[in-house]
């Protein structure tokens, strides 16, 4: 009962959403997918049914799947990235010697064929008719053999058959941490459609994008695996290794020699799982009921990390919870995957050895996705900054509140990062699609530390309680949608009442930077005339702090005259002045303290260092 009931709230809540705002609309799939895995060859064969649902006012002629696992062949274009771009993933390379010279090969253009990663479609119907299918790379165009018109439902089916490749990135089998099957992007996928169109990627380099529903899954495979992925278990008692029903698990069969996994995932749009015969299984019950999964390799050497890891996650969730908003299913599992960590629905798979804090990093910010990528499903692909970097800031938020020794920025790495990056001469626009970036570097940057400033810096704009009210309403407004940047933007201005359009615009579309100088401080009469300067383009409002020689400090705060708002004073406990306005034409501004030259020891814009001013050195006056 609980498990329907669950459902229909996630339903309701997203038929309600939907409702409420009339003039937005999105797909909607409901995936069938029976799949057996063969381990001695990593090859697998499933069958598919999808049920389509067309909420576009368009009628649709042609749909997309992707298909990811064929990037994973020599000569696919995420190949050939990865041999033309400056600064390759070092997961995804190997040193190789040429003509005398060491150089980096792609790991995917040395593949054998046994050992690439496939997935091909055949027998493709709608509505039991068949349709036309054209595999290009990494995506299958599909002409429908009847137009779908706006509000009818359609049903795809399909056979499919693919082959786990040796471990380069995600997907992939026997890794270096020794895990048999980490199985993400591994099914034939719908894109997505929504008011810009088709979002028909081919697997290149990264991120993803998908359409909301809901995945029924059995996966058969050698009873000796242990499975963990999204969704929740309906055959508990079938299968054992923890998954118990009130706390009796039935013996398998001995002379059994596979074994059926059946998972549910309701409203999600991935689904991923891993599989190891060597896994252990540990469940915490995390906040609001939820059953918190530990799927990890049975090495003495990580079993300490991963036990001390549970009571820190539980932790984490309650704080993400009281910052953003509930996490609203009912499971999630943390699972060793052995590359890197990614998030999926319900789930991320991480790497399993290291440090503990290591650990308890990746986790932090693979299980922070579950708020931002798969609640608030933004387009990582055209917006990477709204997905890494909304995660980052969370991660570090409430990695900071559960440390034993807070402190007060725990934003200043990616200050730092960004900072750097901008005064590169080599930076590019957030708006850069995920595949364009120069060099990955810069995409990361970009995308996690960039993107995390973008919020942290709101904070510095509309006052900190106005930042963690947005992040709130954000995500009350668009849990099971497709957020864009007006809409966290558009949050802030709701939440604050102030106009930050200038904000949006030159963030995230230019590499406009902040500059700004304490040009100079003026005796005059008994007061002190201080001079500021905009250098960079990007206009801002200015927190400005004067210490003077009898240890007190005061500080003026100039508004942004574009922005049409006034920022409660983020210092209390320091007596404000609030200045006249700044608009962004004039590119000096004069200010007058009400003090003599010779009672000021100090001037500082912004010390508590929230605004990325791009030359920090001369935001600093000693007055001597």
């Amino acid at each position: 009962m609980k498990k329907i009931v669950l459902v229909s709230i996630l339903l309701t809540n997203f038929g309600w959403l939907s409702a409420q705002n009339t003039g937005y609309w999105q797909q909607h799939v409901d995936y069938k997918m029976e799949v057996s895995m063969d381990v001695k060859t990593y090859q697998y064969k499933g069958k598919q049914e999808l049920v389509y649902t067309n909420n576009s006012p368009e009628t649709l002629t042609r749909v997309f799947y992707h298909l990811y696992p064929n990037a994973f062949s020599p000569g696919s274009e995420m190949d050939a990235r990865i041999q033309s771009i400056k600064d390759p993933d070092a997961r995804m390379v190997h040193k190789a010697t040429v003509n005398g010279v060491e150089t980096k090969q792609s790991r995917i253009k040395d593949l054998k064929p046994n050992e690439i990663g496939f997935l091909h479609i055949a027998n493709l119907k709608q509505d039991g008719v068949a349709a036309t299918a054209k595999e290009v790379g990494t995506i299958l165009e599909v002409t429908l053999a009847k137009p779908l018109l706006p509000g009818a439902k359609t049903i795809f089916t399909l056979d499919f058959e693919g082959q786990v490749p040796v471990q380069v990135r995600r997907l992939g089998r026997n890794n270096k941490e020794g895990v048999e099957l980490s199985m993400t992007q591994w099914y034939p996928k719908m894109a997505e459609f929504d008011f810009e169109g088709w979002h028909a990627d081919p697997y290149i380099a990264r991120e993803f994008h998908g359409v909301w529903g809901n995945f029924d899954v059995k996966i058969t495979i050698d009873k000796d695996y242990v499975l963990g992925g999204s969704g929740y278990l309906q055959n508990k008692n079938q299968i054992g290794f923890g998954y118990q029903d009130k706390g009796v698990t039935v013996p398998m069969n001995k002379k059994q020699k596979k074994r059926t996994w059946h998972f549910y995932a309701p409203e999600v749009h991935d689904f991923a799982w891993a599989a190891d015969k060597n896994f252990l299984h540990d469940v915490v019950k995390g906040p609001n009921n939820v059953d918190l999964h530990f799927i990890y390799k049975n090495n003495p050497k990580i079993i300490a990390n991963w036990k001390a890891l549970q009571p820190k996650t539980v932790e984490l969730m309650k704080v993400y919870n009281e910052t953003v908003g509930n996490y609203p299913y009912k499971q999630y599992s943390v699972i060793q995957g052995g590359d890197g960590g990614m998030e999926y629905a319900m789930c991320t798979l991480i790497l399993g050895e290291g440090t503990f804090e290591g650990l308890l990093g990746v986790t932090g910010h693979e299980m922070a996705h579950s708020w931002f990528q798969h609640v608030l499903a933004s387009n990582e692909s055209k917006h990477g900054w709204m997905d890494e970097g909304f995660t980052s800031f969370l991660e570090d938020f409430g990695l900071n509140a559960i440390s034993e020794k807070p402190v007060e920025n725990p934003f200043i790495n990616a200050y730092k990062g960004y900072i750097s990056m901008a005064n590169s001469g080599e930076e590019q626009p957030q708006s850069t699609h995920a595949d364009r970036f120069d060099k990955n570097r810069w995409y990361s940057i970009t995308s996690y530390s960039k993107g995390e400033v973008f919020l942290t810096q709101l904070s510095y704009l509309i006052g900190k309680d106005n930042l963690l009210k947005t992040l709130k309403k954000y995500y009350q407004d668009f849990q099971f949608k497709h957020p864009t940047p007006n809409d966290i933007k558009r949050s802030a201005e709701r939440i604050s009442g102030a106009n930050l359009d200038w904000y949006l615009t030159d963030w995230t579309q230019t590499t406009n930077t902040i500059d700004y100088a304490i040009k100079e401080a003026k005796e005059a009469a008994d007061k002190t005339v201080v001079t500021l300067e905009r250098i960079g383009r990007m206009p801002m409002p200015i927190d400005l702090y004067v210490e003077y020689t009898d240890g007190t400090t005061e500080s003026f705060y100039i508004p942004l005259r574009m922005m049409s708002f006034e920022k409660e004073n983020p210092t209390p406990a320091i007596k404000r002045t609030v200045a006249k306005d700044w608009a962004w034409a004039y590119p000096t501004y004069e200010l007058t303290i009400g003090k003599p030259k010779s009672a000021i020891k100090k001037i500082t814009i912004d010390p508590s260092g929230l605004l990325a001013d791009v030359k920090p050195a001369n935001n600093i006056l000693d007055v001597k």
